[in-house]
């Protein structure tokens, strides 16, 4: 019987846990490493951008960064396309923020996650704007979206916003072939291009592909296998 590690997906076995692991995208985690130095300083966030890029994993890692091991204590995740109602926004995540976390070392504020932000109704949106001005004391929010020209622009205004775009070829390349090292898979160069080339910048599609190729030839992965 495997094991819960050995059952897990590989894209959620291998999601980095801190911002130093994130591939590919320097630029954005050294921006965001400056705001982990001075916690008290970090503003609102918006992550958008094409899905499979590392948006929800870098909000994930600030968390971890933040909190450590007691992350989950401190942080509501939503996912905005399966509750976007007025309800939710006034409810579950206005009963959260308004709760303080003063007492929790240099961090005096919870985290909250809202993914797929722009499926957001426009009411729910207008009531996430006032909440966020009204708990800014005691919350701080991280939206993910793959597009911000969705969110109204006082939402917008609020918010430090980062630009997702296509991973590096060669960047996703190196990270499949460490997941294949670590899984004893035999990952060959090309059947790698084939992978990264067929994902078209999404990480998350390249590691699934990855897994489901690994089980049709007993952790052998050519450039045929990769076609099937």
């Amino acid at each position: 019987m495997a094991t819960n590690e050995e059952a897990l997906m590989w894209v959620e076995k291998y999601r980095p846990k801190t911002l130093d692991e994130v591939v590919g995208l320097k630029d954005i985690t050294e921006s965001l490493k400056a705001f982990m130095k001075k916690p008290k300083t970090m503003p609102h966030l918006m992550l958008a951008g094409i899905p499979g890029t590392g948006k929800t994993t870098i909000a994930l890692a600030i968390a971890h960064e933040l909190y450590g091991a007691n992350w989950r204590n401190f942080t509501l995740e939503l996912n905005a396309s399966d509750e976007r109602g007025i309800d939710t926004v006034r409810d579950r995540i206005k009963d959260f923020s308004r709760y303080s976390r003063s007492g929790f070392g240099n961090i005096p504020f919870a985290l909250i996650i809202l993914d797929e932000c722009d499926q957001m109704t426009g009411p729910a949106q207008t009531a996430l704007r006032r909440i966020m001005e009204t708990s800014s004391r005691t919350s701080r929010f991280i939206l993910i979206c793959n597009q911000s020209s969705k969110i109204i622009e006082p939402i917008q205004s609020r918010c430090a916003i980062f630009r997702f775009s296509r991973l590096d070829k060669q960047a996703m390349k190196d990270h499949l072939q460490c997941i294949a090292k670590k899984e004893n898979v035999t990952l060959l160069p090309e059947a790698a291009d084939k992978i990264v080339d067929y994902s078209e910048g999404d990480l998350r599609h390249a590691i699934n592909a990855l897994q489901t190729a690994s089980a049709y030839k007993e952790n052998y992965v050519d450039e045929k296998t990769v076609s099937l």
